[in-house]
Order: structure tokens, then C-alpha cells, then sequence
């Protein structure tokens, strides 16, 4: 009768419909143990990748970093040199600049005498043609 039985629903379940908007629920089983720490192993695999992953990310951006860091302190020497370079240039430009002072104060001086010099023949020039042209006057009479 087991048998016979095996094919037929219980008395009393109805057999489910196979309405498309009804879902059919499953009863939730526990996996065997061994899946579990299959799963675990798995999991914990995964997280060590992720991690590692992070971990060397995080290492490579320190590693860049460092790199910048070098460079800049190198360009930091680069400028510093050069401003080394510009300040002793410019002390040696002050020195000469000293140096010719006082021939730079005799040129000034002499350009002030050549000018009033100017100014002297300038006048001296206007009283000869007055001279002349009271020269010309008197000969003509």
C-alpha cells in the first residue's frame, strides 16, 4: 500500500496549482558542513585578495608620494642654487656699479659744463650776428 500511496497526495493536501503570480516558497535548509567552510575558506580567500589589494593601493599612493616629495626637494635645490647664483651676481653687479661711481659723478659734471658751455656759445652766437648786423648797418652809411 506504501507504494501504491507514494503516487497519489496525502488526504487532505490539495495539489499545488501552478498559478504563474503565486510563488512557491522553499523550505530553507541548511547546507551540510562542509559547504560551510568550503564557504568560509572561500570568503576568507576573497577578503585577503581585497585586502591585499587595498593594502598595496594604499602603498603605491605612499610610494608616489615619497617620489613627489623627492622631486620637489630637487627642484627646492635647483631654485635655491639659482638664487645662490642670482644674489652673487647681483652683489657683483652692486660692486661694480660702486666702482664706477666716480666716473659716472664725472660724466654727470662734464655733461653739466658741456651744457652750459652750449648755452654760452648759444648767447655768444646771438650777440655775433647782432654785431654783424650792426657792422652791416654802419658800412652802409
Amino acid at each position: 500500500m506504501a507504494t501504491a500511496a507514494e503516487g497519489l497526495p496525502e488526504a487532505g493536501v490539495q495539489p499545488a496549482k501552478q498559478d504563474p503570480a503565486v510563488e512557491t516558497a522553499e523550505e530553507a535548509k541548511e547546507p551540510a558542513e562542509a559547504d560551510i567552510n568550503e564557504l568560509c575558506k572561500d570568503m576568507f580567500n576573497k577578503m585577503a585578495i581585497y585586502l591585499t589589494g587595498e593594502l598595496t593601493a594604499t602603498s603605491e599612493d605612499y610610494k608616489l608620494l615619497e617620489n613627489m616629495n623627492k622631486l620637489t626637494s630637487l627642484k627646492y635645490l635647483e631654485m635655491k642654487d639659482i638664487a645662490i647664483n642670482i644674489s652673487r651676481n647681483l652683489k657683483d653687479l652692486n660692486q661694480k656699479y660702486a666702482a664706477l661711481q666716480p666716473y659716472l659723478e664725472q660724466i654727470n659734471l662734464i655733461e653739466e659744463q658741456v651744457a652750459a658751455l652750449e648755452q654760452a656759445a648759444y648767447k655768444l652766437d646771438a650777440y655775433s650776428k647782432k654785431l654783424e648786423a650792426k657792422y652791416k648797418k654802419l658800412e652802409k652809411r
